[in-house]
Order: C-alpha cells, then sequence, then structure tokens
C-alpha cells in the first residue's frame, strides 16, 4: 500500500518499535507505578493501623474498599471524559488529584478524615488507569501492541513493589512511620506537569475533533523517531501534504458497547474485570494484615509480603512474550486458571515456606492475568467508545473491588483462609471461563468504527 493511501492510524500501525514509543510506555508507565504505589501502602498502612490505632477488623476493611468506591466512579468519568476532551489531558489531571488526595491522607488525624480522603484518591486512581493503557494502545504498533500494554501494566508491579518497600523499611520506624510512608504520594503532583507537556495526544482523538495538523505532526514525530525494534524491513515515510485527504469528523453517530456488535464482549469483558477484582484485592489488600493474623509480627509480615511481590515482575515478563505467541485469549485464561489453582494453595498453607511458595505463584499468575486483560480491552472497541469501553469494565470491575476488603473479615469468621481463598480461587476459574466469549484479535488493527 502505497504513502499516498495510508491513513494515520494505518502507518503507526506499520511502524517499528521507536524510541518516541519508548517515552510513551515509559513516560505513561510511571504514571501506573505511582497509582500501584498508592493501592499497595494502603494495604501495609492497614496492618499498621490495626496495631497503633486498634482499628477492628471491619473497620480496617472500610479503610481498604472505600478507595475503590471512588476508584468505580472515576473509572467510568475518566473513560467518558477521554473520550470528549482528550487522553492527555485527563490522565494529567488524575495523577494531580490522587498527588493531593494521598498527601493530605499523611496528616489524616481520625479514621473518618482517613476514609474521606481515600475516597477522593480513588476518584483519581480509578479515571487514570484505562485512559493509560488506551493512549498506549493508540499509539503502539499493531505487532508490538499486546507487548506495549503488557509492559505498561508490569509497571504496576513496579509500584507495588515500591510500596514493599517503603512499608518494609519505613512504617515499623515509629508510630507515625505510616504517615510518612502516605507522605510520598505527593510525588504524582510533580509528575501532572511532566504528563502534561511530555505524552502525546491522542491521533485518533485529534482527528475526530477535526484537529488534522496536531494529529499530523504526533505521527511524523513517530515515524521520524530512530527505532528500536523493526517489525518488519521495509521503511514507512511520512504521508506528503499531498496526500489522501483528511476524513471528515463525524460524532454524531456513537456506537453503544452493548449494541448488538459488541454486547457479547462488553459482557464477558466485564465479568472477567469483576472477578480478577474481587480475588486481587481482596486477597492482596489484606496480604499483611492476614499475616499478621497468623502470628508473624509487623516487620515479619511485611518482609514476606515483599517476597511475595517481587513474583509479579517475571509474570508479566511471561505474559507480555505469551499475548504475541499464544495471542491474548489463550494467555489471559492461562494466567486465570494459574491464579485459581495458585489462590486455592494459598488458602491450605500453614508454614512459612508454604505461604512464601504460593504466594509466589499468585503474584505470577495473577499479575501475569492483569497484563493480558489491560491489552484486550482496548482492542474490543472502536475509537469512538474505546475510552468509554475500556472505562466502564474497569468502573464495574470496581464495584468488586469495593466488595472484597469488605467480605473477608465475614470469610474469615466463617471458615478462616481456606474459605477466603477457596472463593478467590472459585472466582478466578469464572473469569478463565468468561474468556471464550472474547473475540481473538492478535495482530489485527484497532477498529475505527
Amino acid at each position: 500500500m502505497g504513502p499516498e493511501t495510508r491513513t494515520r492510524t494505518e502507518r503507526l500501525d506499520e511502524l517499528p518499535f521507536t524510541r518516541r514509543h519508548g517515552r510513551l510506555l515509559v513516560g505513561s508507565g510511571i504514571g501506573w507505578a505511582l497509582d500501584a504505589m498508592d493501592v499497595g501502602l494502603i494495604s501495609f498502612v492497614m496492618a499498621a493501623l490495626a496495631v497503633h490505632w486498634d482499628l477492628s477488623k471491619t473497620q480496617l476493611s472500610w479503610v481498604g474498599s472505600i478507595g475503590f468506591v471512588g476508584m468505580a466512579i472515576g473509572a467510568s468519568i475518566g473513560g467518558l471524559l477521554a473520550d470528549r476532551i482528550g487522553r492527555r489531558q485527563v490522565f494529567a489531571a488524575t495523577l494531580l488529584v490522587y498527588g493531593l488526595a494521598t498527601g493530605a491522607t499523611a496528616l489524616a488525624g481520625s479514621l473518618a478524615v482517613l476514609i474521606a480522603l481515600r475516597f477522593v484518591v480513588g476518584l483519581g486512581l480509578g479515571a487514570e488507569l484505562p485512559v493509560a493503557s488506551t493512549l498506549v494502545s493508540e499509539y503502539a504498533p499493531r505487532k508490538q501492541r499486546g507487548r506495549m500494554v503488557v509492559a505498561l501494566e508490569a509497571f504496576w508491579a513496579v509500584g507495588w513493589i515500591l510500596a514493599a518497600l517503603i512499608g518494609y523499611f519505613v512504617i515499623p520506624l515509629s508510630d507515625d512511620g505510616w504517615r510518612w510512608a502516605l507522605a510520598v504520594g505527593i510525588v504524582p503532583t510533580a509528575y501532572a506537569v511532566v504528563v502534561r507537556l511530555g505524552l502525546p495526544e491522542s491521533v485518533r482523538f485529534l482527528e475526530g475533533r477535526g484537529r488534522y495538523a496536531e494529529a499530523e505532526a504526533a505521527v511524523r514525530s513517530f515515524e521520524e523517531s530512530p527505532p528500536i525494534l523493526r517489525v518488519q524491513e521495509t521503511a514507512t515515510a511520512p504521508e506528503p501534504e499531498s496526500g489522501r485527504p483528511d476524513p471528515p469528523a463525524d460524532d454524531t453517530v456513537v456506537e453503544s458497547i452493548w449494541s448488538p456488535r459488541l454486547r457479547r464482549r462488553t459482557g464477558a469483558l466485564w465479568a472477567i474485570w469483576f472477578c480478577i477484582n474481587l480475588s486481587y484485592y481482596g486477597a492482596f489488600i489484606w496480604l499483611p494484615s492476614l499475616l499478621l493474623a497468623q502470628g508473624f509480627d509487623l516487620v515479619k509480615s511485611f518482609q514476606y509480603t515483599l517476597v511475595i511481590t517481587l513474583a509479579q515482575l517475571p509474570g508479566y515478563a511471561m505474559a507480555a512474550w505469551l499475548i504475541e505467541a499464544w495471542g491474548r485469549r489463550g494467555t489471559l485464561a492461562t494466567f486465570l486458571l494459574g491464579s485459581a489453582i495458585a489462590a486455592g494453595l494459598f488458602g491450605l498453607a500453614d508454614s512459612p515456606t508454604q505461604i512464601v511458595a504460593a504466594g509466589m505463584a499468585l503474584s505470577f499468575f495473577n499479575l501475569g492475568a492483569w497484563g493480558a486483560l489491560y491489552a484486550i480491552g482496548p482492542e474490543l472497541y472502536p475509537t469512538t467508545v474505546r475510552g468509554a469501553g475500556t472505562g466502564a469494565a474497569a468502573a464495574f470491575g470496581r464495584i468488586a473491588s469495593i466488595i472484597a476488603p469488605l467480605i473477608v473479615p465475614w470469610l474469615l469468621t466463617g471458615g478462616g483462609n481456606g474459605l477466603v481463598f477457596g472463593v478467590f480461587a472459585v472466582s478466578f476459574g469464572f473469569a478463565a471461563a468468561a474468556t471464550l466469549a472474547l473475540p481473538e484479535l492478535k495482530g489485527q488493527a484497532l477498529a475505527e468504527r
């Protein structure tokens, strides 16, 4: 296909992986890691507050859950705003919101204030995640898209490891150690400026708004960037000014994510998001506290959590390779089944060695599944509803993340760790079954309509 007939999105699809792609991935990934650090820190803060504020399990469950109420609302609103005012604008704004709120949380003097501020933090966190994955997906070359999104999701492990390191080295130092840990959350506020100035806006969004000169400049910046990894031998040239005319902007007809063509994949995606959120956040938000309840002291429980968390990185790496080798659906199903088995084993573990081994397996498979899920979501929808579709699925999943911390105390009373992780294992199994309803879109271009 000659350069005179290629659209801007086709030109982006045919590019090798360039330095500009690397800057986009790292720039978005740092924001992603800061998100994960904040979410991870609250699990360590809960364990510390159980000791220093003498909070009950019910009170702790609300500390862990309320942020996800904000995330559910934020994910839905963020996706809609991203389709209307742009991916980059929403990304920067959400970093600012949750960075300031997290810093303020460090000053909380009561449980009520802490819970209120965690809700605001959740609004920013929930809005950012689907927007970041959508922006990366829309710039990624077709043959590298799955791996790029999984690589973005791998920054989540980096952030959670940072949270574990802060939890292990900072929180146990004093009764106010948890405050110093949360104070680190002010970092995203400064990074919001970097995002606003350094990351490109979505080409598809710009074209949809009739901003063709900006869209062309964005595409050319990627075409002129030196390649890091080539996916084909033929070079691509910038589209000449006399090339294919720009299509007219048409925002009057927007397909619903529940239209006959999309509703099967939407239903399956929502089911997977719900089940994986229920299991992941139920397990990992409570993990340090559960270890504490099993008789380990605060430092030892944080140490085991840190070791378990380190297994997230190889899980992402394996998913990033398999998602282009096996395909999206097979990779996601495999990692979800592995998560189900690991969760069941963790519920039966009764020695430190078994706890750490099963926990590492759960980290490996669960976070690999997250990477595959974020790669799949944006590919399921056309440009006009891509942000809304991924944001709505994330928002529905947040309902489960709200429920998960609240049901753990009840499940512990009813059957201990065995029942808790048995429920999570079943949830992972349902998610694996739901992947059968998703289309396999490996190697295909993102849909415009």
